[in-house]
């Protein structure tokens, strides 16, 4: 019996679309604290056909254990300034009441061989259909932005070589990766000025902006009074 793909996945793409939003209104919450956001912002898919068929293959999963099997179908990932934040966000997703944590690992304190550094998260995800609550899986994968253009890079390098890499290309991946580690370590380090810098930035920003409106609305407030002159001065005619 073929399987109806769309149907199949229509709660994945349900369950990406309602954790986008708890996720960055998680964020949002933070800014309008004057908080330091450890969210930077996020990003989901469902993943394609071809792509969960070539995983049962791979993975020899069978096509009628996919749901139970396969943890990554729903898939998100939060970006983070510095690594501190990351782990803040791990604990603001342990409290949380509306999902489940199966599973954690993390590889920013045990790397991966080929220097891959995340913290990678499975949860149990509640999604309300007319049919009633099903339950299935989801996959966050929470780190900064240079662990992530690193990561990017590998992945695009993978799928040219199909995991396969020449020796000078696998040295060259773990080297920089570690110089990517590096980064975020040196970014640590002046954390607190950077933060103060970028809330002096957005404290000017929104000066900058109440002054606009403001100018805004003495120019529309001179514009009305000009048309309504202007229509008095009609009717008078």
């Amino acid at each position: 019996m073929q399987r109806n793909w769309d149907l199949f996945l229509a709660p994945y793409e349900q369950a990406v679309s309602e954790m986008k939003v708890k996720l960055k209104n998680i964020r949002k919450e933070y800014r309008e604290n004057n908080l330091h956001a450890p969210v930077e912002f996020v990003t989901g898919r469902v993943k394609p056909v071809d792509s969960i068929l070539a995983k049962c293959q791979t993975r020899n999963i069978h096509p009628d254990r996919i749901q139970e099997e396969m943890y990554d179908i729903a898939g998100l990932r939060i970006m983070c300034q510095f690594v501190e934040d990351i782990y803040e966000v791990v604990k603001l997703l342990q409290d949380r009441k509306d999902f489940n944590i199966i599973y954690e690992m993390d590889y920013i304190a045990h790397k991966k061989d080929s220097g891959y550094r995340s913290y990678h998260v499975v949860l149990e995800y509640p999604v309300q259909l007319i049919s009633g609550e099903k339950i299935i899986y989801v996959e966050i994968q929470i780190r900064t932005l240079s662990m992530n253009f690193w990561a990017t890079i590998e992945h695009s390098l993978n799928y040219k070589y199909q995991g396969e890499f020449p020796e000078e290309i696998h040295t060259r991946l773990q080297k920089t990766a570690e110089a990517a580690y590096f980064l975020d370590e040196e970014m640590s380090k002046i954390r607190d000025e950077i933060q103060e810098a970028q809330y002096e930035f957005n404290y000017r920003n929104l000066f900058d902006m109440e002054k606009l409106y403001e100018q805004s609305a003495l120019v529309e407030s001179f514009l009305k009074k000009e048309s309504e002159e202007a229509y008095e001065n009609s009717n008078q005619r």
